[in-house]
């Protein structure tokens, strides 16, 4: 299925969004404030998801999608790098079967051709195990950016239409490394900073975006709940005016 970019057609707009996307930020500085190394802010945070995943179960979300590694997150210290991936080797280990028994489908975004083999292994196993799942999606970005999103999109596209000159939207999109979700409704980031950071420059054109000064770890489903009562306080108007958009609504 194909889904229509917000700049080409007006969406729906949900009261509970369809789509939520995280920028999962603080765990190192949750785990610095309490004297912890680093990677125990990072274990704290897996705690979190599963309890904001199974939250969007409980509201009806139906695509969740996480920033964990950034393609820049390379650059932190090689032993921080390390631990995160055995993290995410053995979040996958406990946290697959689970996904599957609830109808929970997983899905991996990004460049894995960096990750050593074991972990290319088993995230192409987890995927293969959950893709006929429906109750709700849930994508984690890793080794994710995206203007590696747009350019590896384009790569496709061009490749796909030889000789062609002049492109549209519509052409690039089921070459967008998400192109089987709809675009976030929501936007949220954690830890205070308010910026988007290479997190899906394309997808993000028309969400609405939250910022919190919680720390991942300790975002919880109330802190969830709180995100969604103010983006159902936003106005979504998609180019269009006020008036416009209250007469569709009476």
């Amino acid at each position: 299925m194909m889904f229509k970019s917000s700049t080409t057609a007006v969406p729906d707009t949900p009261s509970v969004p369809r789509h939520i996307a995280i920028i999962m930020d603080g765990n190192g500085r949750w785990a610095t404030k309490r004297f912890l190394p680093r990677v125990a802010g990072h274990v704290k945070g897996v705690e979190a998801v599963r309890g904001v995943v199974e939250h969007c179960v409980e509201l009806g979300v139906e695509y969740l999608t996480l920033f964990a590694f950034s393609s820049e997150n390379w650059r932190r210290p090689a032993e921080e790098v390390s631990l995160l991936m055995r993290l995410f080797v053995t979040a996958l280990e406990r946290e697959v079967s689970k996904m599957h028994a609830n109808n929970i489908r997983l899905k991996v975004v990004g460049d894995l051709s960096r990750f050593d083999a074991k972990l290319q292994d088993m995230i192409a196993a987890a995927e293969r195990r959950t893709a006929n799942n429906t109750r709700l999606t849930v994508s984690v970005c890793a080794n994710y950016g995206g203007r590696w999103d747009i350019m590896q999109a384009t790569g496709k596209m061009v490749q796909a239409n030889p000789g062609v000159t002049e492109f549209t939207e519509e052409m690039l999109a089921p070459h967008l490394a998400m192109a089987y979700a709809p675009e976030p409704d929501l936007f949220i980031r954690t830890g205070g900073e308010e910026r988007i950071s290479n997190f899906l420059l394309w997808q993000l054109a028309y969400s609405e975006l939250y910022f919190t000064q919680t720390f991942w770890p300790d975002f919880s489903p109330e802190a969830l709940d709180e995100a969604i009562a103010s983006f159902r306080q936003r106005e979504r108007r998609f180019g269009q005016t006020g008036e416009q958009v209250a007469k569709k609504t009476n």
